[in-house]
C-alpha cells in the first residue's frame, strides 16, 4: 500500500502533463466546433431573428422544415444527387487521368499542368465561364454539337440538364485529385506489376489486384473529402443559377436560390438564404443541423465500408 500513493501521483501528473500538450486542441476544438455545435442545436429550438431575444419554440421549427418548408426536399434531393454522382464521377475521372499521365513517356509535365491548372481558377469565375460556354442560345459547346447534328441541352436554362453541367464543371477542376492519385500509383512498388506480368496477369487483372488495393487509402480519402465539400456546395450552383436566369446581383436585391425549378437548390444555399437573407435563425439552424448529421452519417459510413473496398482488391 506504500507504494500506491507515489503511482498515483505519477499517473495524475502524466494525465496533467498529457492535458496540458493537448490544451491548444481542446481550446480550439470547444471554441470553434462545440460551442457552435451547441449552439446551432439550442436556436432550432427556438424563434430568434437575430435582433431580438431568442423565444422557445419547442419542435416548430423541425416540423415546419419538414413538413412545411417548400424548399427542403429539393435541395435534400439535389444535394444527395451531387454526392453520389458528382462525388463519384470526380473520384474516377482523377483517377483516370491520373493512371493515363503515369503512362504518358514524354510530355508528361505539360499534361500534368494542363489538368492542374483549371483547378487553380476560383470557383465563382470557373462557374461564370461555363455558363457562357454552356450557353444554349449562344455558346460555342451547343453551336459545335449542332454542328455535327448532336441534340443541344439547355444546360443551366434546363432542370434535367443543370445538375449534370454543374457535374462538367467539377470534372473540369478535378486538377487536385490528379495529383493525389499521381502520387500514390508512382508509390506502388514496381515489383508486384513485374511480378504480375510473369503470372501472366493482363491489364485489369494487375489494376485490381495490385493498383487498387495500393491505393484505396487514398480513394477513401478522396471520396470522403469529396463527400464534405459536396455538402459544402454553395457557390457555383447559385452562381450559375443567378446568371442563367438573367439575375445580377446588387446589395439588398432578394433572389430565390434553385434556377430553373429548384434544379441548382442545395441545402448550404437554405441556410444561407434563411439566415442572412430572412433572418430566420431557428429554421437555418435546422437545416444546418440537418447538413451536420448528413456529413457524419455519410462518413461513418465510408469509414465502416473502408475494410470492403480494400478486399474488393484483392
Amino acid at each position: 500500500m506504500t507504494g500506491a500513493h507515489p503511482l498515483r501521483s505519477k499517473r495524475r501528473r502524466s494525465a496533467l502533463r498529457t492535458v496540458a500538450f493537448l490544451s491548444p486542441w481542446l481550446i480550439g476544438f470547444a471554441v470553434f466546433f462545440l460551442y457552435p455545435l451547441l449552439s446551432t442545436l439550442y436556436f432550432s429550438f427556438t424563434r430568434y431573428d437575430g435582433f431580438r431575444q431568442p423565444a422557445f419554440n419547442g419542435l416548430d421549427n423541425w416540423s415546419y422544415v419538414f413538413t412545411d418548408y417548400p424548399l427542403f426536399w429539393p435541395a435534400m434531393r439535389n444535394t444527395l444527387w451531387l454526392v453520389l454522382v458528382m462525388v463519384t464521377c470526380r473520384v474516377a475521372f482523377g483517377l483516370g487521368i491520373g493512371l493515363l499521365i503515369t503512362k504518358i513517356k514524354t510530355g508528361t509535365g505539360i499534361f500534368r499542368t494542363l489538368f492542374y491548372l483549371p483547378y487553380l481558377a476560383p470557383p465563382v469565375a470557373a462557374t461564370l465561364s461555363f455558363v457562357f460556354l454552356l450557353n444554349p442560345g449562344t455558346g460555342p459547346v451547343n453551336t459545335l454539337l449542332d454542328a455535327v447534328g448532336l441534340p443541344t441541352p439547355g444546360w443551366f436554362t434546363d432542370a434535367d440538364w443543370s445538375k449534370p453541367a454543374l457535374t462538367a464543371l467539377a470534372l473540369w477542376g478535378v486538377g487536385d485529385l490528379m495529383v493525389i492519385f499521381m502520387a500514390a500509383l508512382l508509390d506502388v512498388p514496381k515489383e508486384q506489376y513485374e511480378a504480375a506480368e510473369l503470372d501472366g496477369a493482363g491489364a485489369w487483372a494487375r489494376f485490381r489486384h495490385i493498383t487498387l488495393p495500393n491505393i484505396s487509402p487514398i480513394i477513401m480519402f478522396a471520396v470522403v473529402t469529396g463527400v464534405i465539400q459536396a455538402m459544402q456546395y454553395y457557390a457555383q450552383p447559385l452562381v450559375a443559377g443567378k446568371v442563367a436566369a438573367g439575375v445580377i446581383g446588387g446589395s439588398g436585391q432578394q433572389f430565390e436560390p434553385g434556377y430553373p425549378d429548384k434544379s441548382t437548390l442545395t441545402l448550404p444555399q437554405l441556410v444561407y438564404n434563411l439566415g442572412f437573407q430572412r433572418f430566420d435563425y431557428g429554421t437555418a439552424c435546422v437545416v444546418a443541423l440537418v447538413l451536420f448529421v448528413l456529413s457524419m452519417a455519410f462518413t461513418a459510413l465510408l469509414m465502416r465500408r473502408r475494410g470492403g473496398l480494400i478486399g474488393a482488391g484483392e
